[in-house]
């Protein structure tokens, strides 16, 4: 449910720790049911929430505000990308999203066809780099209510859910990027952001690679 503008929870920041905490290379750990309900997980969703909107950003794991427990939020705004141009929001896939909490989820690639664009992370603040991830995923969880939900999704969505989810096994974008693209956003903006991405590989000197699908969950 959305953030209650009148709770003093609603304008609560948290701080979102950098590259190199030991809290980002941690497998998160479950939460059973009953610690799901608690006051105490459902005022660190409602934070969790506040701050991705702050950063602004499109998801935010436990981990990167220093909880290792199995728990994202995500959400893509029409605002983020408004003004893009058609041929680049086509490109991505990109739709919005609508905010919802994922906790304990399994996920399982749908369609493996490797899609390429440069990523960001809260936790890697101000670089970006080349990231192959699945073009769509299924995933299945628990909302913030305990209820079991499943998703299918593609496209920009997909790469959203597939980051987050990184996050809850101590994986950062930096494990799967293509390193000769790292760059700052400031260098990113000035001279790979409108190219399409296989213009931005050739001018990067880079070949075509053999990806393969992240492997299902065990659950």
């Amino acid at each position: 449910m959305p953030t209650d503008a009148s709770s003093p929870l609603a304008s609560a920041r948290l701080k979102i720790v950098q590259a190199g905490e030991p809290v980002l290379r941690a497998e998160a750990r479950e939460l059973s049911i009953a610690e799901i309900r608690t006051p105490k997980i459902q005022s660190l969703i409602e934070m969790m929430r506040a701050t991705m909107r702050d950063a602004p950003g499109v998801g935010l794991a436990a981990p990167q505000v220093g909880e290792s427990l199995r728990i994202a939020v995500v959400e893509d705004r029409e605002e983020y990308f408004q003004g893009a141009e058609p041929a680049w929001i086509a490109e991505r896939e990109r739709l919005p999203v609508p905010c919802y909490v994922l906790i304990n989820p399994r996920l399982t690639v749908t369609d493996a066809e490797p899609v390429e664009f440069f990523e960001g992370c809260l936790s890697v603040a101000g670089f970006t780099a080349l990231v192959p991830r699945a073009r769509a995923v299924r995933v299945e969880f628990r909302n913030e209510q305990a209820d079991r939900v499943v998703v299918e999704a593609r496209g920009w969505h997909a790469r959203i859910l597939q980051h987050e989810i990184d996050h809850l096994h101590g994986r950062l974008y930096l494990d799967r990027m293509e390193t000769r693209s790292f760059a700052t956003t400031a260098n990113h903006a000035r001279h790979w952001r409108d190219l399409p991405t296989r213009d931005a590989r050739a001018a990067l000197g880079l070949r075509t690679k053999i990806w393969r699908a992240p492997r299902p969950e065990k659950s």
